[in-house]
């Protein structure tokens, strides 16, 4: 999705400045209005229904808006500068785009832990479950998040994405749907949002290694910074989810399936849900492996590389003669004196 080119500029206020630029002040405005929305001023519980989708599909619209902007006027001029390949390219506009809605989500996550005061009491991410009046800031981070996962599938149409990068970026947009309709449907959104807030902090990381190393293949020291992120959310993932869910709800007092009530605290569940994350986690240790070994397997093959450069520079000794050595082209005996040529006799 591209925007139109302009090529004259106008001064500010003019009638044709306003003329020209109508659609993107109208589309600012649109978006402090949004901006807006993220901070309620009063309190008031809401619940998910069949509604929701109207909404959705309201920031699927609003989010495709978001990423064409977020491509023109970011990406593409960074892009021009940089004059990368076709491939290179492809994945520079990726990692981009993550990391502006990673950051964004990021802190926005994080500041609804620190208000909804669940960051200074973990016990609150599973008491008093099932959690199924949401505030409406908790409420519109999901909606959000679910509409940005939705419009990313037809982002791979838009952005021509090649045919073999597909299957990957697929793999990634269902697992973040899943995973997040799970949390928002199944009344976990208080945890759920504390693994968001830790996975797209782990995920900015490597999007923003891959740009420093799309611009310069030497910096690879930012690799080695996300690698240590990495495993940490890993591990507080894991460990937080068999605190809140493994013991923390099993613990409960209301045991049961309860639809009415959006009660889902039952074995088999609960269960499921460990068993997902589980899955999830080892699938992206197992990606995470993988691409270590990759990244060391270059390495050697890098330095390997340097040192036959480094050979093929350096000159070989001449061999010594058994009547002296060589100078200037020129067989020397030892006293420094050249040897007397041999006479050949005519036949």
């Amino acid at each position: 999705m591209a925007f139109r080119r302009r090529n004259k500029s106008y001064p500010f206020f003019s009638q044709e400045f306003l003329i020209q630029n109508h659609a993107d002040i109208v589309f600012s405005l649109v978006i402090f209005i949004l901006i807006g929305l993220m901070f309620e001023g009063e309190v008031t519980l809401y619940q998910y229904g069949w509604r929701d989708w109207a909404t959705i599909l309201f920031y699927f619209f609003i989010t495709i808006i978001l990423h064409a902007v977020v491509q023109e006027y970011i990406l593409d001029k960074v892009n021009r500068r940089l004059h990368l390949s076709k491939s290179k390219n492809t994945k520079f506009n990726e990692s981009g785009q993550l990391c502006v809605f990673h950051l964004v989500s990021s802190v926005w996550s994080f500041y609804i832990l620190i208000t909804e005061g669940y960051l200074f009491h973990p016990s609150s991410l599973w008491e008093n479950y099932p959690h199924v009046h949401l505030r409406f800031q908790v409420k519109f981070f999901y909606l959000t998040q679910l509409a940005y996962w939705l419009h990313a599938l037809p982002e791979l149409y838009f952005q021509k994405v090649r045919k073999e990068e597909i299957p990957r970026q697929l793999q990634y947009i269902c697992l973040y749907l899943l995973h997040v309709s799970a949390a928002y449907l199944l009344n976990l959104s208080r945890v759920g949002l504390v693994l968001l807030c830790l996975q797209y902090l782990s995920e900015m990381g490597f999007h923003i290694a891959r740009m420093f190393y799309f611009t310069d293949e030497s910096h690879q020291k930012m690799f080695d910074v996300w690698a240590v992120c990495f495993v940490f959310t890993r591990m507080v993932t894991l460990t937080l989810m068999f605190l809140a869910v493994g013991f923390g709800l099993a613990r409960a007092e209301n045991q049961g399936l309860d639809w009415d009530l959006g009660n889902f605290n039952t074995v088999l569940i609960r269960m499921t849900v460990l068993l997902l994350v589980c899955l999830t986690q080892s699938w992206l240790l197992w990606k995470f492996i993988r691409f270590q070994l990759r990244r060391w397997r270059e390495f050697r093959h890098e330095q390997a590389s340097r040192k036959r450069a480094a050979a093929k520079q350096t000159p070989r000794p001449l061999k010594r003669d058994s009547l002296g050595h060589h100078e200037n082209g020129v067989i020397k005996a030892e006293n420094g004196a050249s040897p007397r040529p041999k006479k050949i006799k005519a036949p």
